[in-house]
């Protein structure tokens, strides 16, 4: 063969040879990125629309029917399935595999599109989303309160910590693509009617309703020009106070203003609960991280729990911070194996050839 006689003819060019293939290799292993699954695009679609309040019969008829029969038509389908709940149709296209996921997702939205003015005024617009197995969440942390460090926070206060202090210092974090907030509590201003006083002054729930939207507003009115400046007017009536909701005009009688105060009472409180996360029977936030598209696992959850260190120095009274889950922990586990076989098949490999050759010399120089 030619290249032995070329390497047997010329011992530094062959040495020199293998040592740029061994640092190419060290160079390549160092950059070598790391998941469990290697990323693979699945062309399945699916539609989700909200239709509240109606009946899993009605959300069939008049919702998932009409999305069956626009995105039929569409080429390359391998399997279409819809569910009808109540209040809401969820439709699965699943197109076959030698379709671009991306093109599928396309084609999809433009038939939704065109059925969108079939579906009723009530139906919310229809949401378009691509099965993509790499936005799963591949880590979570849990934000509890601990009587133990000092008064606990109330659920309000602590979500707003999570949200605007905990999750905007992980969205910082190389590779983080995305953070959702599970089983929160936002402040919210509640109004509660008074049906006795609507009465007595001839309001109706739809002009309070009406009186707060558009009151509690900023509006840009114009400008004021004139030939050595020009001015910006703007009128500044958002509410800044709780109380200050109270003040607000809702109707006038015989000529005297009827407050929101006097039909309703107002109270700073919490929303409705829409999501709960629960950790060992108690109740927590949950802060779920996807990791950007192409970026390390592994690097993205080593720092996240850096930046978890070093938060926790930082944690208001009454609270602490547990991460209780992390997808890197078994690719941790995988490569380690990798790297475990690679090894002991490196020494046998070395110690059959040294049995057969009995020779240390040939030995050293074939396991290099």
């Amino acid at each position: 063969m030619w290249f032995t006689k070329v390497s047997l003819r010329n011992p530094v060019f062959a040495t020199m040879v293998m040592l740029a293939f061994v640092v190419l290799g060290l160079f390549s292993y160092q950059r070598l990125k790391v998941d469990q699954f290697p990323n693979i695009d699945f062309p399945v679609v699916v539609v989700t629309a909200e239709y509240p309040g109606a009946s899993p019969e009605i959300v069939e008829s008049e919702v998932t029917k009409k999305l069956e029969e626009g995105v039929n038509s569409i080429a390359g389908i391998n399997s279409l399935t819809s569910r009808s709940y109540e209040g809401t149709s969820v439709v699965i296209i699943e197109f076959q595999l030698h379709i671009d996921g991306r093109k599928a997702a396309e084609d999809v939205r433009e038939k939704v599109a065109s059925v969108r003015p079939l579906l009723r005024t009530e139906v919310k617009e229809p949401r378009v989303l691509r099965f993509d197995p790499s936005s799963r969440a591949v880590w979570s942390v849990a934000v509890m309160p601990d009587a133990s460090k000092g008064k606990a926070p109330s659920a309000v206060e602590l979500t707003n910590w999570a949200d605007q202090v905990l999750k905007k210092r992980l969205e910082n974090v190389r590779g983080v693509g995305s953070i959702s907030l599970v089983g929160g509590t936002r402040r919210e201003i509640n109004t509660y009617l008074n049906p006795q006083a609507l009465e007595a002054y001839g309001i109706t729930a739809d002009q309070v309703a009406n009186a707060v939207r558009n009151e509690n507003q900023d509006l840009p009115v114009g400008a004021i020009r004139s030939l050595a400046q020009e001015r910006v007017v703007q009128i500044d009536a958002r509410m800044e106070r709780p109380e200050d909701f109270g003040k607000i005009i809702v109707a006038r009688k015989n000529g005297a203003p009827v407050r929101l105060d006097q039909v309703a009472r107002v109270n700073d409180g919490a929303q409705e609960v829409e999501s709960l996360a629960l950790y060992n029977g108690q109740r927590t936030l949950l802060l779920s991280v996807q990791k950007a598209q192409g970026e390390n696992t592994i690097e993205v959850v080593d720092g996240l729990n850096a930046a978890v260190v070093e938060l926790k120095n930082q944690l208001p009274p009454g609270v602490r911070l547990e991460t209780i889950g992390d997808s890197a922990r078994p690719i941790r586990v995988a490569v380690q194996n990798v790297r475990q076989t690679l090894i002991e098949g490196a020494i046998l490999t070395v110690l059959i050839v040294f049995l057969f050759l009995n020779s240390w010399r040939s030995t050293v120089i074939t396991g290099l």
